[in-house]
């Protein structure tokens, strides 16, 4: 954990959600660069248009809200934008100071999300790497923060546990490995493979049954 990654190390902290997800996912999209929307991703897009305004600010209750805040952490080698950071004033000396706002604040990140809470933590992941970022760049620490789900419409506390810190830096060594060395991981078919964009460009089952492209697409169309 004690290797601190340069400028041009840098890798797309977005991208430990398609990791978490589907290594190969990850993999087609941040190292090969290939996209394809779907019904999925284009609601994402849409629900993030909400919270894509940078010159954002807001003071309601004792809390300031900021939108698309640019975050880094040279620890986990990882740069991005975190949908939205609110400060929450604190009586402890716990927080961060603020321009022109008197007082402590403590950041809470905040990550928008299309669908509802899962059973796995490829949410949590990504919003505990913001975390981190956040931490590094105020050098505080923060013990939770939240995910905003667009088809519930509500909220879910996220605890940062030490055991959920570890796993993001296991990500993102292991991101940062497959990245150096341009590999792009076999298919592995799953119930993810429904839900995925890419699953027409990434032709899991020929990966599982282990025959060519040419075999394949005669089995298929004849």
């Amino acid at each position: 954990m004690s290797t601190l990654y340069s400028d041009d190390d840098l890798l797309a902290l977005s991208g430990i959600q398609h990791f978490a997800f589907c290594k190969r996912q990850w993999g087609l999209i941040h190292i090969e660069r290939q996209w394809q929307e779907n019904v999925g991703t284009i609601e994402g897009q849409h629900l993030h248009q909400y919270v894509n305004n940078p010159d954002f600010y807001q003071m309601r209750d004792n809390v300031v809200t900021a939108r698309s805040l640019p975050i880094v952490s040279y620890k986990l080698g990882f740069y991005g934008v975190a949908d939205v950071v609110e400060f929450h004033k604190v009586d402890n000396k716990k927080g961060v100071m603020l321009s022109g706002r008197k007082g402590l604040w403590m950041p809470v990140p905040v990550e928008y999300k299309r669908g509802r809470p899962k059973t796995d933590d490829i949410d949590t992941v990504q919003l505990c790497a913001q975390a981190i970022c956040i931490e590094e760049m105020f050098k505080i620490s923060i013990g939770y923060g939240y995910i905003y789900y667009g088809q519930t419409r509500h909220r879910s506390k996220i605890i940062f546990s030490d055991s959920l810190r570890q796993k993001v830096f296991e990500l993102s060594q292991a991101m940062h490995k497959l990245f150096e060395e341009k590999i792009t991981p076999k298919a592995e078919p799953g119930k993810n493979c429904k839900a995925c964009s890419l699953v027409d460009i990434c032709m899991p089952q020929i990966s599982k049954r282990n025959i060519s492209v040419k075999v394949y697409l005669k089995n298929n169309l004849d």
